[in-house]
């Protein structure tokens, strides 16, 4: 597409819709009068003032009409492009994910402590997978409607660049339009103008003082033009922040859409396979526990045989016989019996104090494994 330029004419063609121009090649970075322009537009501008003609009441209506047009075209196309677009839907969608990370809780608060939810394991951890997937699918709905707003961003941010592109282009078309009118202007004031004022005053005739008066006339006719042409200028000046403004804030709605899409939901999913796993490691857990518990209830149990067995053998060894030398004889045996008991009894409470220690001893080292592998 042949990229338009600044161009001035007076004799607009106003049956016809102006197109909007291309983007200019190297818009002026500071908007001024003459300062903006190239020398080639001030050449334009010094040829151009050369051809107005102020007595002129059609070019007068018509002088940069063309370009005020394009400019009302231009501003209906801008305020167009605001209203179609809906930030408020984006806004909702991503209302709507956090909603859906809050609905999901691994952790539950209560009294039962962090692993809660873990009770009864297998019907808890088939709950958890059924919720996570719920809730993953609903996001991934919302993800694909925010692709598809922050694409529809992406396009709308680069067609406003051309928006402001072409914004300027009008400033510059305002900005000679209203130089060459003012060195037209002038040179009329000072020339014809001045000199009619002069034939009027030195002839006193009322037709030289009425010529004198239309001209004038059509003097103030045109300033109230150029006039005109500087308000609708302020407008394209007012146009190109307001342009950066929309811009900007598409701009931030498009990278709050992306860092939700790389960064929020891949840490969210992150979370619930730690939550699984997590969940998976108490089940183990609790069955080793179990394990644990059975094998010291047995030990229990075989100390308290052991015990009564020796008891009862003790018993037997004391009862006594009617011989005297039987007696005696069962006496010293009894004793020596009672001695060894007693030793062996000793000997038994120490090995138990011994045994009971290191009991202690694994089950604090088993434990503390446990709660390692609980981590």
């Amino acid at each position: 597409m042949e990229i338009e330029k600044p161009s001035l004419t007076l004799t607009p063609d106003l049956s016809v819709p102006a197109q909007e121009p291309a983007p200019a090649p190297q818009p002026a970075a500071e908007l001024g009068e003459e300062a903006s322009l190239t020398d080639e537009e001030k050449a334009m501008v010094e040829s151009f003032a050369s051809q107005i003609d102020i007595k002129n009441p059609s070019m007068v209506l018509q002088y940069g009409a063309g370009t005020q047009q394009k400019m009302a075209s231009f501003s209906e196309k801008a305020l167009e492009s605001v209203q179609t677009k809906d930030l408020g839907e984006v806004g909702d969608m991503l209302t709507d994910i956090v909603k859906e990370l809050q609905s999901f809780d691994a952790v539950e608060e209560d009294k039962g402590g962090i692993f809660k939810i873990f009770r009864k394991a297998s019907d808890k951890i088939d709950n958890l997978k059924i919720k996570y997937s719920k809730v993953e699918n609903n996001i991934d709905s919302v993800v694909k409607n925010l692709e598809r707003h922050q694409i529809q961003l992406m396009k709308d941010i680069s067609g406003l660049d051309q928006l402001y592109e072409s914004n300027l282009v009008y400033y510059k078309e305002l900005t000679m339009y209203i130089l060459a009118g003012k060195k037209s202007l002038k040179k009329f004031e000072k020339t014809e103008l001045a000199a009619a004022k002069a034939k009027a005053e030195k002839s006193g005739l009322p037709e030289d003082a009425q010529a004198a008066k239309d001209m004038n006339d059509m003097a103030l006719r045109f300033e109230k033009k150029l006039h005109d042409l500087e308000l609708t200028r302020m407008i394209a000046i007012q146009t190109a922040p307001q342009i950066r403004l929309i811009q900007s804030n598409d701009t931030a709605m498009a990278e709050k859409i992306q860092s939700t899409i790389v960064n929020t939901i891949p840490l969210w999913k992150s979370r619930m396979v730690l939550a699984l796993g997590i969940a998976h490691s108490a089940e183990a857990a609790k069955a080793q526990r179990a394990v644990t518990d059975m094998t010291n209830e047995l030990l229990k149990k075989n100390a308290q045989m052991l015990k009564q067995a020796s008891v009862d053998t003790a018993r037997e060894t004391e009862r006594g016989i009617v011989d005297i030398e039987t007696l005696k004889e069962t006496n010293q045996t009894l004793i020596s019996t009672l001695d060894e008991v007693l030793t062996i009894q000793a000997d038994g409470r120490q090995k138990r104090k011994d045994a009971e220690a290191e009991l202690v001893k694994i089950e604090g080292e088993l434990k503390q494994k446990l709660l390692e592998l609980s981590r």
